[in-house]
């Protein structure tokens, strides 16, 4: 087993994949804290079908760097489902259906009229599950995850206080004089391209999981926002490299293996708990 994973160590699309998933499950993790709080935890399904809608699109037009298209329409989202939320006559849930089954369904049926592949079903698999495409990762892309990181571990680090008054009392926050609008545009447009870049990690479908579960998880044993959203952040990065090593040992599918992972954690957290509230 040892000798297997040091032969596969030797690659480099092996380590920057490893390096990557843990970044991504860190800054999900932190996210998914202050989401699953505000009651907005199924964002990231929502985002990632208006992502796999744009790389729809991208794909049709034969663009090479999908990336210029998605994201910015995936922050367009974001921003929208967030202002939609807070005024409007659609509120925030079935807005966030629409759009999600909206853009899902317009995305396969662009890729099946207008796509040049031959293994369309293939390519939507592979989107849609995350099954290979991490392994296809290329510098740029450890680099912007990296950058990535930097963003959102300076955000919850020096925005700390106002992100915890912003996602318990949005209302009270508004009155003490914080800028609760600003700080909801930028917790919208970082979990919009965190979303982005996971989607070559677990695919659209599983991006959820790595926001609910590590947050879910920290929530049934801890209590304080501060411990939920450290223990979140090391159940986030040991489930994303335990998920990542099974999967290569085990020739499994990563996004899956890695979400089956977090299901074990937060059934493991849940009778820790159970065991806490009997003493």
């Amino acid at each position: 087993m040892i000798d297997k994973l040091a032969l596969y160590f030797e690659y480099p699309f092996v380590k920057y994949a490893l390096l990557v998933g843990v970044l991504i499950a860190l800054c999900s993790s932190l996210l998914g804290v202050t989401l699953v709080l505000k009651r907005f935890s199924f964002i990231g399904d929502g985002l990632s079908h208006v992502a796999f809608g744009a790389m729809a699109v991208a794909a049709v037009l034969n663009i090479t760097n999908q990336m210029l298209i998605v994201l910015p329409i995936t922050v367009v989202a974001a921003v929208l489902l967030l202002r939609g939320s807070q005024n409007a006559k659609i509120k925030g849930d079935a807005s966030l259906a629409m759009i999600s089954v909206g853009a899902l369904a317009i995305g396969y049926l662009l890729l099946n009229v207008f796509s040049t592949s031959t293994n369309i079903a293939g390519d939507v698999c592979t989107t849609l599950f995350g099954s290979t495409s991490i392994l296809t990762l290329n510098i740029t892309d450890v680099w912007l995850c990296i950058g990535m990181s930097v963003v959102v571990l300076g955000m919850f680090t020096f925005f700390y206080h106002k992100i915890f008054a912003v996602t318990f009392d949005e209302n009270f926050a508004k009155a003490t004089g914080i800028k609760a609008d600003r700080y909801n545009l930028m917790i919208a447009i970082i979990t919009a391209t965190v979303i982005v870049l996971a989607m070559k990690l677990v695919g659209s479908l599983l991006i959820s999981a790595l926001i609910i579960f590590p947050a879910i998880s920290a929530m049934r044993v801890f209590k304080s926002f501060r411990l939920v959203m450290i223990a979140s952040a090391v159940i986030a990065v040991v489930c994303a490299l335990a998920g990542m090593l099974i999967s290569i040992l085990a020739a499994t599918p990563v996004g899956a293996t890695i979400v089956a992972v977090n299901i074990v954690v937060f059934a493991i957290f849940s009778v820790i708990s159970a065991i806490v509230l009997k003493l």
